[in-house]
């Protein structure tokens, strides 16, 4: 039989070929960077009341696309990945809370099959009995896996639980794990409602008009924005919005704050950590927006949702 192969909402998108990653490898060894920039560890987590709280709504940024999200007292985790090391590189930055400190998960979101997004390693040590909300065409893996409890959704799909609405919202990227699956299983966000708040986690993305689309459609208040791997922009524009594009993304959105996301703990492109902020900061300066607007987390800090003013 055979497989579905899924696409970008834009089909002239056109991502890097093998032919351009010995291109940029080869480019890569002529540049010098300077990897001494960490992002910062909160100075003490919040664990205790993380692993009691069923009241009150929070994000904590775990490190990379990993979040901690407590909302109508579930605990919902983002692409969970507690790698150590991401094929020969080492993690540059230790995980912003230990696997072993999260409390019971009862629901994770998984954006697409990359490796730095789908740990099998990770999520066979969560704690409690979580149900995985996957895109169209994972499924299957999980349930290899011996994880039944699994949820397939395809763009723009959505479903109730416990008083909130989950949805599976387009990205503009790709999926691959094996040699021989590329683009076999989808690749989004997920738009998390309850009455009170809305959160954008995007997953991956280049820019693309989609962003404009999701913004009308939801009201959104904590977007969860990617702001790093973008360079070589040449090679990786399709797939990894630059800063200055996770900012055009930002407010394509509507959204009422940003939390920067998708840097700091894996060396996947030639981009550094303190280049990624450095350039989101300066943005965010020349597009004179509001400071109160960014949130810029530290490596396992904790900050309780509002409903944001406009």
């Amino acid at each position: 039989m055979k497989k579905t192969r899924y696409e970008n909402t834009d089909r002239n998108a056109s991502l890097a070929t093998f032919k351009d990653l010995l291109q940029w490898r080869k480019e890569r060894k002529g540049k010098l960077k300077d990897l001494s920039f960490q992002v910062p560890l909160v100075d003490k987590t919040e664990t205790a009341f993380l692993q009691s709280n069923r009241t009150i709504p929070t994000i904590t940024w775990i490190g990379h696309s990993t979040f901690l999200i407590q909302l109508n007292g579930l605990n919902i985790l983002t692409d969970p990945v507690w790698a150590n090391r991401l094929g020969t590189d080492k993690r540059l930055t230790p995980p912003g809370l230990p696997i072993k400190e999260l409390p019971p998960i009862d629901m994770v979101l998984i954006s697409h099959s990359h490796y730095d997004h789908l740990s099998y390693g990770s999520i066979k040590k969560l704690k409690g009995d979580p149900t995985f909300f996957v895109p169209i065409g994972l499924g299957n893996w999980f349930k290899r896996k011996g994880f039944n409890k699994t949820v397939e959704f395809n763009w723009w799909d959505e479903q109730q639980i416990s008083g909130l609405t989950i949805s599976f919202v387009p990205a503009q990227h790709w999926s691959k794990r094996t040699p021989t699956d590329t683009n076999h299983s989808h690749w989004g966000g997920w738009i998390i409602q309850n009455p009170n708040q809305t959160l954008y986690f995007v997953g991956d993305s280049g820019y693309f008009e989609g962003f404009h689309t999701i913004g009308e459609k939801y009201a959104i208040d904590y977007c969860l924005m990617p702001i790093g791997a973008y360079e070589p922009e040449w090679f990786m524009a399709a797939q990894h919005v630059n800063p200055e594009d996770a900012v055009k993304a930002f407010i394509n959105t509507q959204s009422k704050v940003m939390i920067p996301m998708h840097y700091g703990a894996y060396r996947l492109a030639d981009d550094t950590p303190k280049e990624a902020l450095d350039r989101l900061q300066a943005e965010w300066e020349k597009r004179k927006l509001d400071g109160k607007k960014l949130t810029v987390l530290k490596l396992g800090e904790t900050i309780q949702m509002e409903t944001p003013t406009t």
